[in-house]
């Protein structure tokens, strides 16, 4: 049977899980949640996941929550042999430092974009430094790897492309500051067959 996948098509975590499974080749059925309507809060919705959040996996009746967890769960499950979340110790590791790097820095867009877009309020410059400084990391720690682990797309790419492309929705950064960050977004845009049909969203669809 198909994996029952609870998403939503603005939320980074689920872009994340949508291509992961683009890249593996699964099948899944696709349960849109709108957020915007309050879906997350339904009754049916609370008896899969009580946290009312997406995404959110029914693999056979096993139910998973958290998106990275997803993404290495969907890996060890039906690809466990993937470079995408390779099995030996020190690259798995390279992975899992940047799944929860990403953790951390989708928190502080996710609160800068709630500020923004959905409470109206400018943003404060502490946020915004906030982010360059981690912008300015991340750009450091690609350096000259075409892939932020090196030669091989990971999970850790799908899930800070994900991440990434929900701030430059909302707001005019010049990435030409961070050259390392730009090629690499620039590359994986090109390079990913389904990246425009999964995160390519206009400011009409938001709106």
């Amino acid at each position: 049977m198909p994996i029952d996948l609870y998403y939503f098509r603005f939320s980074g975590p689920s872009r994340a899980i949508l291509m992961t499974v683009r890249q593996l080749n699964l099948n899944v059925n696709l349960k849109h949640v709108d957020l915007t309507e309050g879906e997350q809060n339904k009754p049916e919705f609370l008896k899969i996941n009580p946290g009312h959040e997406v995404p959110v996996i029914i693999d056979n009746g096993f139910t998973l929550c958290e998106s990275r967890a997803i993404m290495q769960y969907l890996c060890n499950a039906y690809a466990s042999d993937s470079a995408l979340y390779p099995t030996e110790p020190k690259a798995r590791a390279l992975v899992d430092r940047w799944l929860y790097f990403d953790n951390m820095l989708y928190t502080g867009i996710n609160s800068l974009l709630r500020t923004k877009s959905i409470y109206g309020l400018q943003v404060p410059e502490e946020t915004h430094n906030n982010y360059k400084k981690n912008l300015k990391l991340i750009d450091q720690l690609i350096g000259d790897k075409p892939y932020l682990t090196g030669n091989g797309l990971t999970l850790a790419d799908l899930t800070l492309l994900a991440t990434t492309a929900n701030i430059e929705w909302y707001e005019d950064f010049d990435f030409n500051e961070y050259p390392n960050y730009r090629d690499w977004s620039s590359r994986l845009k090109s390079a990913l067959p389904y990246y425009e049909e999964i995160n390519g969203i206009t400011k009409e669809d938001r709106d």
